[in-house]
């Protein structure tokens, strides 16, 4: 049993199957947040026929979207913006000593458009890695630094 702590923040989602006869197609309940159509695709391996992200790539969105907002954020701290963004994650699937798939590295690509001098400054700042290597503006990304335990996050910058 978990004893929650009086900052803590309880989060729930749910998925419900979609199709019974795949047994491998879900549909995403977000809790209060309300989307048209989310589903978890396991079924279908031909991203043509996919109707929904498979869970490797919901993961790799999570930290890539956490790492960016975090970025974002560290800006802003600041009264500071980008001129233009845009981010990508690429995740390695590989077989474990077992032979069962997991992800063994998500490597993740921040492309900033930042040519304000104050603002590469702070980017600069935002930068910065800590005694255990983590950069400063990644200490904020919640999804990153609960999975990095387990699965390897590589992160690159390019100003």
């Amino acid at each position: 049993m978990v004893f929650l702590m009086p900052d803590d923040i309880e989060t729930k989602v749910g998925l419900k199957l979609a199709e019974e006869e795949s047994q491998m197609i879900f549909k995403c309940d977000l809790g209060s947040i309300k989307v048209k159509d989310c589903y978890i695709d396991e079924k279908n391996r031909e991203e043509v026929e996919m109707i929904g992200l498979n869970p490797s790539r919901l993961l790799a969105l999570g930290v890539l979207g956490c790492l960016s907002a975090s970025f974002i954020f560290c800006l802003k701290k600041r009264d500071l913006k980008v001129e233009d963004f845009d981010s990508e994650a690429e995740i390695i699937i590989s077989r474990n000593e077992k032979g069962f798939w997991r992800v063994k590295q998500i490597n993740v690509t921040i492309n900033p458009k930042v040519t304000d001098p104050e603002t590469l400054k702070r980017a600069q700042q935002c930068l910065k890695e800590n005694k255990e290597g983590v950069s400063f503006y990644e200490q904020y990304c919640i999804i990153t630094q609960s999975v990095r335990s387990g699965i390897n996050v590589e992160v690159n910058v390019n100003l």
